[in-house]
């Protein structure tokens, strides 16, 4: 499972990195960025985090 954060698309919210620090974490930019290749182990989070993103930034493999 992968997940991608499109960042023309992040606002810098911070939802998603308050709710899965373990798979989201803040970019040189501000943005936010996946910081691991497999996020199966946190699945439920990171579909919680994409559920959560207000510009439906993340999306799921």
């Amino acid at each position: 499972m992968k997940a991608i954060v499109d960042k023309d698309a992040c606002i810098s919210c911070g939802l998603c990195v308050n709710t899965c620090e373990e798979v989201f974490q803040w970019d040189e930019d501000d943005k936010a960025h996946v910081v691991m290749e497999d996020v199966l182990e946190y699945e439920d989070l990171v579909k919680d985090a994409a559920g959560s993103c207000p510009t439906e930034a993340i999306h799921v493999e």
